[in-house]
Protein backbone atom coordinates (compact mmCIF):
# COMPACT_ATOMS: atom_id res chain seq x y z
CA UNK A 1 0.00 0.00 0.00
CA UNK A 2 1.16 3.49 -0.85
CA UNK A 3 0.45 6.68 1.07
CA UNK A 4 -1.08 9.62 -0.75
CA UNK A 5 -2.33 13.04 0.31
CA UNK A 6 -5.44 14.76 -0.98
CA UNK A 7 -6.74 18.30 -0.75
CA UNK A 8 -10.52 18.68 -0.66
CA UNK A 9 -12.61 21.83 -1.03
CA UNK A 10 -16.15 23.05 -1.62
CA UNK A 11 -17.88 26.42 -1.69
CA UNK A 12 -21.46 25.92 -2.89
CA UNK A 13 -24.27 23.84 -1.46
CA UNK A 14 -23.42 22.54 2.03
CA UNK A 15 -19.59 22.46 1.94
CA UNK A 16 -19.10 20.74 5.31
CA UNK A 17 -21.54 17.96 4.43
CA UNK A 18 -20.01 17.57 0.98
CA UNK A 19 -16.51 17.23 2.42
CA UNK A 20 -17.75 14.59 4.87
CA UNK A 21 -19.50 12.77 2.01
CA UNK A 22 -16.36 12.87 -0.12
CA UNK A 23 -14.28 11.40 2.73
CA UNK A 24 -16.83 8.61 3.20
CA UNK A 25 -16.85 7.88 -0.54
CA UNK A 26 -13.06 7.80 -0.67
CA UNK A 27 -12.93 5.39 2.27
CA UNK A 28 -15.54 3.15 0.61
CA UNK A 29 -13.77 3.13 -2.79
CA UNK A 30 -12.04 -0.17 -3.60
CA UNK A 31 -8.31 0.10 -2.96
CA UNK A 32 -8.50 3.31 -0.88
CA UNK A 33 -8.55 3.68 2.91
CA UNK A 34 -8.66 7.10 4.58
CA UNK A 35 -6.21 7.04 7.48
CA UNK A 36 -6.19 10.71 8.56
CA UNK A 37 -8.11 13.87 7.94
CA UNK A 38 -7.52 17.46 8.96
CA UNK A 39 -9.94 19.90 10.44
CA UNK A 40 -11.97 21.94 7.95
CA UNK A 41 -10.76 25.51 7.46
CA UNK A 42 -12.47 28.42 5.70
CA UNK A 43 -10.47 30.29 3.09
CA UNK A 44 -10.96 32.98 0.51
CA UNK A 45 -11.20 31.80 -3.08
CA UNK A 46 -7.91 31.52 -4.96
CA UNK A 47 -7.48 32.37 -8.66
CA UNK A 48 -11.06 33.50 -9.29
CA UNK A 49 -11.90 35.57 -6.22
CA UNK A 50 -15.49 36.73 -6.93
CA UNK A 51 -17.15 33.70 -5.34
CA UNK A 52 -18.04 32.37 -1.87
CA UNK A 53 -15.33 31.34 0.60
CA UNK A 54 -14.22 27.71 0.52
CA UNK A 55 -14.25 25.01 3.13
CA UNK A 56 -10.96 23.10 2.73
CA UNK A 57 -9.34 20.08 4.32
CA UNK A 58 -6.69 17.45 3.67
CA UNK A 59 -6.73 13.68 3.93
CA UNK A 60 -4.15 10.93 4.01
CA UNK A 61 -5.07 7.74 2.20
CA UNK A 62 -3.46 4.34 1.94
CA UNK A 63 -4.01 2.87 -1.50
CA UNK A 64 -3.07 0.03 -3.76
CA UNK A 65 -4.04 2.16 -6.78
CA UNK A 66 -1.39 3.63 -9.03
CA UNK A 67 -1.25 7.46 -9.02
CA UNK A 68 -3.24 7.88 -12.26
CA UNK A 69 -5.87 5.41 -11.02
CA UNK A 70 -6.15 7.29 -7.72
CA UNK A 71 -6.64 10.51 -9.71
CA UNK A 72 -9.41 8.83 -11.71
CA UNK A 73 -11.03 7.60 -8.49
CA UNK A 74 -11.07 11.20 -7.20
CA UNK A 75 -12.59 12.42 -10.47
CA UNK A 76 -15.20 9.63 -10.37
CA UNK A 77 -16.22 10.65 -6.85
CA UNK A 78 -16.44 14.32 -7.87
CA UNK A 79 -18.65 13.40 -10.83
CA UNK A 80 -20.83 11.07 -8.75
CA UNK A 81 -21.34 13.89 -6.24
CA UNK A 82 -22.57 16.19 -9.01
CA UNK A 83 -19.53 18.26 -9.86
CA UNK A 84 -19.70 19.90 -13.27
CA UNK A 85 -16.65 21.77 -14.50
CA UNK A 86 -17.87 25.11 -15.85
CA UNK A 87 -14.83 27.30 -15.38
CA UNK A 88 -11.26 27.06 -14.13
CA UNK A 89 -11.06 27.89 -10.40
CA UNK A 90 -14.81 28.52 -10.35
CA UNK A 91 -17.33 27.58 -7.66
CA UNK A 92 -17.71 23.88 -6.97
CA UNK A 93 -19.70 21.35 -4.99
CA UNK A 94 -16.55 19.34 -4.40
CA UNK A 95 -12.93 19.35 -5.46
CA UNK A 96 -10.56 16.48 -4.67
CA UNK A 97 -6.95 17.06 -5.72
CA UNK A 98 -4.17 14.50 -5.52
CA UNK A 99 -1.42 16.56 -3.89
CA UNK A 100 1.28 13.93 -3.32
CA UNK A 101 1.77 10.20 -3.72
CA UNK A 102 4.59 8.86 -1.57
CA UNK A 103 7.44 11.20 -2.57
CA UNK A 104 6.98 10.47 -6.23
CA UNK A 105 7.81 13.21 -8.69
CA UNK A 106 6.17 13.06 -12.09
CA UNK A 107 4.97 15.46 -14.77
CA UNK A 108 2.67 14.08 -17.45
CA UNK A 109 -0.15 15.54 -19.50
CA UNK A 110 -2.69 14.12 -17.01
CA UNK A 111 -0.93 14.29 -13.66
CA UNK A 112 1.83 16.29 -11.99
CA UNK A 113 3.16 15.19 -8.61
CA UNK A 114 3.49 16.84 -6.28
CA UNK A 115 0.55 19.02 -7.32
CA UNK A 116 1.81 21.89 -9.47
CA UNK A 117 0.42 24.70 -7.24
CA UNK A 118 0.37 23.07 -3.78
CA UNK A 119 3.40 25.01 -2.52
CA UNK A 120 1.65 28.33 -3.35
CA UNK A 121 -1.67 27.60 -1.66
CA UNK A 122 -2.18 27.98 2.07
CA UNK A 123 -5.58 26.29 1.72
CA UNK A 124 -3.62 23.15 0.77
CA UNK A 125 -0.59 23.55 3.04
CA UNK A 126 -2.31 24.51 6.31
CA UNK A 127 -4.57 21.41 6.49
CA UNK A 128 -1.79 19.22 5.09
CA UNK A 129 0.62 20.40 7.81
CA UNK A 130 -1.93 19.31 10.41
CA UNK A 131 -1.85 15.65 9.29
CA UNK A 132 1.45 15.32 7.39
CA UNK A 133 3.88 18.16 8.19
CA UNK A 134 6.82 16.29 6.65
CA UNK A 135 4.99 16.02 3.29
CA UNK A 136 3.98 19.69 3.36
CA UNK A 137 7.60 20.65 4.09
CA UNK A 138 8.86 18.35 1.32
CA UNK A 139 6.47 19.98 -1.18
CA UNK A 140 7.64 23.49 -0.22
CA UNK A 141 11.36 22.57 -0.21
CA UNK A 142 11.05 20.81 -3.56
CA UNK A 143 9.41 23.87 -5.15
CA UNK A 144 11.90 26.30 -3.64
Amino acid sequence: MASAWLSLGANIGDPAAQLADAIARLDAYPGIRVTAQSAVIRTKAWGKTDQPDFANMAATVETDLLPIDLLHACLDIERDMGRVRHEVWGPRLIDIDLVAYERLEMDTAKLTLPHRFAHERDFVLVPLREIAPEIADWIVRRAG
